[in-house]
């Protein structure tokens, strides 16, 4: 495993790199929504609850990095949007658990199609050698994204 908090410059300027390459990116993306009412943070809860399943408010501002007492605020939003449901706790009738309706769920799918065109669409401007490169390339991110 390589040390890159003191690598060689190269290490360096590549980190920098794909850094920026990432986060500009990943701006890029977050603008081809298919609702725009809703926020990044929004969609990223939605996208929390299609990936993990059901949870509270509690384990979803875990997921989220953000307070519960935020989470409360934005589980409320996307309830009377129709996105999530609330649903008793089936051990702890203090909590609640946040589901997707199916109305989050063909959303999320209409905003993925619609992020794959356009990335597709980028792609078609790369030579074989990068696409294949960018495809090797994938999985690695992909580990990297869910690293903590």
């Amino acid at each position: 495993m390589p040390d890159l908090s003191h690598g060689t410059d190269a290490d360096v300027a590549a980190v920098n790199s794909l850094r920026s390459a990432v986060m500009r990116l990943g701006r890029r993306l977050k603008h081809q929504r298919v609702d725009e009412s809703l926020s990044p943070t929004e969609m990223s809860v939605l996208g929390t609850l299609a990936r993990c399943g059901s949870a509270t408010p509690g384990e979803l501002a875990r997921k989220e990095h953000v307070q519960p007492p935020s989470m409360t605020r934005i589980v409320a939003l996307l309830e009377a949007k129709g996105l999530v449901r609330l649903e008793p706790h089936p051990d702890d009738r203090r909590q609640k658990v946040v589901s997707q309706t199916e109305q989050a769920t063909t959303m999320l799918e209409e905003s993925r199609r619609k992020r794959n065109a356009w990335l597709a669409s980028l792609a078609e401007g790369l030579d074989d050698e990068e696409w294949a490169k960018l495809r090797e390339a994938a999985p690695v991110l992909e580990k990297l994204a869910h690293l903590q």
